[in-house]
C-alpha cells in the first residue's frame, strides 16, 4: 500500500497557483486564501486569509504559516479511499486547519465528502447526515485548483474514540544520558519505543534482546534484565547466535532483535530518533555479515517524518542487501496499542509486514548475500 506522506502533501499544495486565491470547502465560510509561499520539502506553508464581505483585502491580510508539525499530523491520518476529518484528526487544534483542508481539496487527488454518520443510542443504531471529510483518490484526479465534490451515499463511518498510547513508568539512568551525549528526553523517545517493540515481541510470542548498553533502564521499578521475555546472554541462550560465533560481537549493541523458539530470528531493528541512520545500518550490516545465510528482518525505526532518509540510506550500495525495512513510530505505536488492549495469539510472522514497509528499490528478486543467494517470493523465505 502506497503511504501518503508530508512530502506528498507538501508537493501537491506547491503545484498551486500563487496568483490566484481559493475559496474554503465550507460553502459557508466567505473568506478567501491565497499562498505565499511553500517550503519543500515537508513545510511551512505561509498563507493570507482575508473576509471581502467585512471589506478585508489580501493586502491587509497578515501572513500566516502552516506548520511542519501540522502538516504531518494530517499526512499521518491519510490512506486511500478513507476519508478523513480534519477536526478529529487536529482534535480542533490549530486555527489554520480549514485553510490547510481546502488547499488541500484543491489538489487533483483530493475530494471532498460527506459519508453517513452511524449512531448508536442505547443499542439502537440509525444513519445521520455525516460531517465534511476529504478522501484521497490517486487515480482520480480533479482539475488543479477547483473543488469537488465526491458522492459517497453509501459510505457511512462510526467514529470510535480517539486512542492514546501510554507508556509505563520509565527511568533512565543518569549515566546512560551522559555516555550519549544526548539530552535526556530524547534518549527517553528512544527508549519508549525499545519498549513498546519488546512489549510487541513479548505479545507476539517472542524473546526480546535489548542493546547490551541499555540492560540498566528500569522498567516498572525493574531493571529490564530482570523483565519476562528479556534475553540476558545471546551465547548462552540464543542457538541463532550461538551458532555463529563471530555474530555475537555485532549483535550485541543493536538496539532490539526478535528472537522465536530459538530457531528463528523475526527482525533485526535499530531505532533511530537522532543519531541518523546511517551507524544503525552499519551494524545491522555487520551482523549479516557475520550469518549471511540466516534471513531475518532488518529494520529502520525511526520517526514518520525521517521516511525519506531511511529511503535514501537503506538504497545506498553498501546496504541493498539488508532489504532493509521503515517502521515508523505511529505504525510501532499503533501495533503496541492493539498488543497492549486486545489478546492477540495465532499471529504469524506475515502479519509484522503489515507493519515494516519495504524502501529497497528492487531491481530483481534475487539478492546476492555473498556466499547464499537468498529468494524473495513475497512473504516466504526460503535458502537455495
Amino acid at each position: 500500500m502506497v503511504r501518503y506522506t508530508a512530502y506528498n502533501l507538501v508537493r501537491a499544495i506547491s503545484q498551486l497557483s500563487r496568483n490566484e486565491h481559493y475559496n474554503y470547502v465550507n460553502p459557508r465560510t466567505k473568506g478567501l486564501i491565497s499562498i505565499e509561499d511553500v517550503h519543500l520539502p515537508a513545510g511551512p506553508i505561509s498563507i493570507r486569509r482575508w473576509d471581502p464581505s467585512k471589506g478585508e483585502t489580501k493586502s491587509t491580510a497578515k501572513v500566516e504559516s502552516i506548520s511542519t508539525e501540522m502538516i504531518w499530523r494530517v499526512a499521518n491520518a491519510i490512506s486511500e479511499g478513507e476519508p478523513i476529518n480534519f477536526d478529529r484528526v487536529l482534535g480542533g487544534s490549530y486555527n489554520t486547519r480549514s485553510v490547510l483542508e481546502s488547499l488541500l481539496a484543491a489538489t487533483p487527488e483530493f475530494y471532498y465528502c460527506y459519508p453517513g454518520r452511524i449512531m448508536d443510542i442505547d443499542g439502537h443504531s440509525t444513519i445521520e447526515h455525516g460531517h465534511k471529510h476529504l478522501v484521497w483518490l490517486p487515480n482520480e484526479p480533479h482539475q488543479l485548483g477547483a473543488l469537488f465534490e465526491k458522492k459517497v451515499q453509501n459510505m457511512a463511518i462510526s467514529e470510535i474514540p480517539m486512542q492514546s498510547v501510554i507508556y509505563d513508568q520509565l527511568e533512565i539512568p543518569a549515566s546512560l544520558a551522559s555516555s550519549t551525549g544526548l539530552d535526556i528526553e530524547v534518549v527517553r523517545r528512544h527508549t519508549q519505543i525499545q519498549i513498546a517493540l519488546y512489549i510487541i515481541g513479548l505479545q507476539l510470542g517472542y524473546r526480546t534482546w535489548i542493546a547490551q548498553n541499555d540492560k540498566g533502564i528500569l522498567y516498572k521499578d525493574k531493571p529490564l534484565l530482570e523483565q519476562p521475555g528479556i534475553i540476558s546472554s545471546l551465547i548462552r541462550d540464543e542457538n541463532v547466535i550461538s551458532a555463529f560465533p563471530d555474530a555475537e560481537p555485532s549483535a550485541r549493541f543493536i538496539d532490539c532483535i526478535w528472537f522465536q523458539n530459538h530457531r528463528y530470528m523475526p527482525a533485526v531493528m535499530e531505532v533511530e530518533h537522532t543519531t541518523g541512520v546511517t551507524s544503525g545500518l552499519t551494524r545491522m550490516k555487520g551482523l549479516q555479515d557475520n550469518i549471511p545465510s540466516f534471513k531475518t528482518r532488518y529494520v529502520i525505526v525511526a520517526p514518520d517524518d525521517d521516511r525519506q532518509k531511511v529511503v535514501d540510506e537503506a538504497n545506498r550500495a553498501q546496504f541493498l542487501s539488508l532489504d532493509t525495512r521503515y517502521f515508523s513510530y505511529s505504525a510501532v505505536e499503533e501495533l503496541y496499542y492493539i498488543c497492549t488492549h486486545r489478546n492477540l495469539h495465532g499471529v504469524t510472522q506475515d502479519f509484522l509486514d503489515c507493519y515494516m514497509e519495504p524502501v529497497v528499490k528492487k531491481t530483481s528478486n534475487l539478492v546476492n548475500y555473498g556466499t547464499v543467494n537468498i529468494i524473495d517470493n513475497s512473504k516466504n523465505f526460503r535458502l537455495e
